[in-house]
């Protein structure tokens, strides 16, 4: 199509002169209407105006633009622009996919005939819908009227367009029953299938509806069928969807049902729309439903080859069940009480003797000299069967809160509102934060002690140091936070603590999808070898804690393995973990007997804290982002909490330190009553 820039009026008048066909001409206005950039939403509606304008004071140019649509209406098959754009289509994800990247690099031909190709011709800038959608409803209404419609003589273009409209509704309710149907939808929700479903009575409902639509069309009579009872169905059927979502809790939740549950709620808002253009008495001027479908339709045709969408329209309601489970583990990081605190940090001492123990056999491992791959293997099933160790045990590793107590702030900040409930987030926040501390305090403290020990006791028992100098020199070089790359690694080893949240909450929701639980529990062979009683325990534990193991064994692979895929690579990349770094620093300090200058002690410790500070930053901050995220919020969601932190930090330090003393109850209720 010829885009040569033209004037509106030039525009108008060569649509008037019908000498060129009606989607080139209206190509050329439309390229009148583009403002320069997204951005100029001003300048969009001023054009939009100015065309109403022109339209109002030139009568020949307002029956050319009605008489281009029309015509361009009655020469293009409509039904594809209604029931395929801007919907999914019947394929799985990765079809859909290879599909999208397919027609990306090869698109595919225009189609003079289609309707749905003519309009992604004419609003083929990919920016088109924002500046559309930034003009306002009255506005379209204003050029709606100016056009003048009741001008225009009857010449079946409206039956014509009607007609399609009728089939296309007729396709929409037909792939409605289907895909609620499904039987990945029915595994969740298996009343969808039962006789009363309205799944099952859209399609007959719509059949009548249509069949009388088409009768008053042809005696030009008003149809006795409304939509209203349609109207109805398809409001239990978005109550159903509802249902389908929340019981996706308990019965676990794939990226099959994401999929068909988002088809599902895109055709019944697309029938639903043109139910409402159908209705006789519609009039666009009063009720927009007609040009926000419009610029619906124009950014699903700007967009259709954008893989990102496909991403994120499929992952946010897997995002946020793995992060509800994830959100759910977080409840047990966060220390409401003093006792509760307490409890947190003899779980985190704990934690900090097995990791003593750990660094011990990596070094032993790393004295072995194995093979590239070998060696990788050895340190990452050291630190995944340490880490599954402190899981069995009930310990706490420090590093793992955040991955975790992020779904939970997250999941508060998607309630939050009133001026009440922000305080009380505030006080989760003061609460994870709080809990965080004594969880690294208690790792540090224990992990250097014991790995001090067991260097002392190696020394003892071997005659010779757990690490020479050499490598004591080394590892403490690894600690200097600007003359090695320690940063860079602990930044690594916090992206590997917020996978493994992830994982864990993936493998919560496997659980319950594949009902491994109850699989285990049936085991002929697991009953008769422990008895069912011990086998029913088994499965709850497995419940219960899948996630958490499948997070740790994989944290702990990750762990080991970077290092040797940075040497195999040649890239100079590793992890640097606070824990782990705090048992270094106490085996470089044994083999130099205890004798470190000053300065690299005080630039160890630095390095170890900005270590840590780097693992929570960037783990937290990832989960929070995907969390946001799922629940469809943004990261200026949470900036209301910062100078109420900023605050109450100031007038009461200790609270992030310290959670308060339990008061009694008599205490208590001498408050209520002091209150009333």
């Amino acid at each position: 199509m010829n885009k040569t820039p033209l004037s509106m009026d030039d525009a108008l008048r060569r649509l008037a002169t019908a000498e060129h066909p009606p989607a080139e001409a209206l190509a050329d206005l439309i390229v009148t209407l583009r403002p320069p950039s997204a951005r100029h939403t001003e300048q969009a509606i001023q054009n939009l105006r100015a065309l109403t304008y022109l339209l109002e004071h030139q009568p020949d140019y307002r029956q050319a633009l009605r008489q281009g649509l029309l015509a361009l209406l009655t020469e293009t098959r409509q039904i594809a622009l209604y029931t395929e754009t801007g919907i999914l289509a019947n394929e799985g994800f990765f079809t859909a996919l290879s599909r999208r990247i397919g027609e990306r690099l090869l698109p595919p031909p225009v189609r003079a005939e289609s309707l749905r190709d003519v309009f992604g011709q004419l609003f083929s800038h990919k920016n088109d819908h924002q500046w559309l959608a930034s003009i306002p409803d009255d506005a379209w209404s204003e050029l709606w009227r100016t056009l003048a419609w009741h001008e225009q003589e009857s010449n079946g273009s409206d039956t014509t367009t009607r007609m399609q409209m009728l089939e296309a509704v007729q396709v929409l309710s037909s792939r409605i029953t289907a895909i609620g149907l499904e039987p990945e939808l029915v595994r969740v929700y298996p009343d969808i299938e039962r006789f009363e479903s309205p799944f099952l009575h859209l399609n007959a409902e719509v059949m009548r509806y249509v069949e009388s639509y088409r009768l008053s069309l042809s005696e030009h009579t008003r149809t006795e069928e409304d939509e209203k009872h349609i109207l109805v169905l398809l409001d239990q059927c978005e109550d159903i969807l509802a249902k389908l979502r929340k019981n996706a809790a308990r019965y676990g939740i794939s990226v099959n049902l994401t999929y068909h549950a988002l088809r599902l709620a895109q055709h019944i808002d697309r029938l639903r729309a043109l139910l409402i253009l159908l209705d006789p008495d519609y009039d666009p001027a009063v009720d927009p439903t007609l040009f926000r479908l419009i610029v619906n339709l124009i950014e699903a045709e700007n967009r259709k080859y954008s893989l990102r969408d496909l991403f994120k329209s499929n992952t946010e309601l897997l995002a946020l069940q793995v992060t509800e489970h994830a959100g759910r583990r977080g409840e047990h990081y966060i220390a409401e009480t003093r006792s509760e605190w307490n409890g947190m940090a003899r779980a985190a001492m704990g934690a900090g003797l097995i990791v003593g123990v750990m660094a011990l056999i990596k070094m032993l491992a790393a004295r072995g000299h194995l093979p590239l791959l070998w060696e990788g293997m050895a340190f990452g099933l050291n630190y995944a069967i340490g880490f599954i160790i402190v899981q069995i045990l009930g310990f706490t590793i420090a590093t793992k809160q955040p991955a975790m107590t992020a779904a939970r702030i997250a999941s508060a900040i998607h309630t939050v509102g009133a001026k009440a409930q922000t305080e009380e987030l505030a006080d989760l926040v003061v609460k994870v934060l709080r809990t965080q501390f004594v969880a690294i305090l208690g790792n540090v403290l224990l992990v250097i002690p014991t790995a001090g020990l067991l260097a002392l006791g190696w020394q003892a028992m071997s005659g010779q140091p757990l690490v020479d100098a050499a490598k004591a020199q080394h590892l403490l070089h690894d600690l200097d936070p600007v003359r090695s790359l320690a940063i860079p690694h602990a930044a690594i080893a916090g992206v590997y603590l917020f996978l493994s949240g992830l994982i864990a909450g993936y493998y919560d929701n496997l659980a319950i999808y594949r009902r491994i639980p109850e699989r285990i529990a049936a085991l002929p062979w697991l009953n008769r070898l422990i008895g069912s009683h011990r086998a029913n325990r088994l499965a709850g534990y497995i419940e219960n804690n899948l996630g958490a193991l499948a997070g740790n064994f994989y944290f702990g692979m990750f762990l080991g393995l970077t290092g040797t895929v940075g040497v195999i690579l040649g890239l100079p990349i590793d992890i640097r973990h606070i824990t782990f770094s705090s048992a270094y620093l106490a085996f470089s300090s044994v083999t130099n007997n205890f004798q470190l200058p000053l300065d690299v002690v005080l630039t160890s410790l630095a390095g170890i804290a900005l270590i840590g500070l780097t693992n929570l930053a960037v783990s937290f901050g990832l989960a929070l982002w995907v969390a946001l995220r799922s629940r469809k919020l943004r990261g200026r969601d949470a900036l209301p909490l910062v100078p109420l932190l900023l605050r109450r930090f100031i007038r009461h330090p200790l609270q992030f330190i310290l959670p308060p003393k339990a008061v009694p109850l008599e205490d208590e209720a001498d408050k209520e009553q002091e209150a009333h």
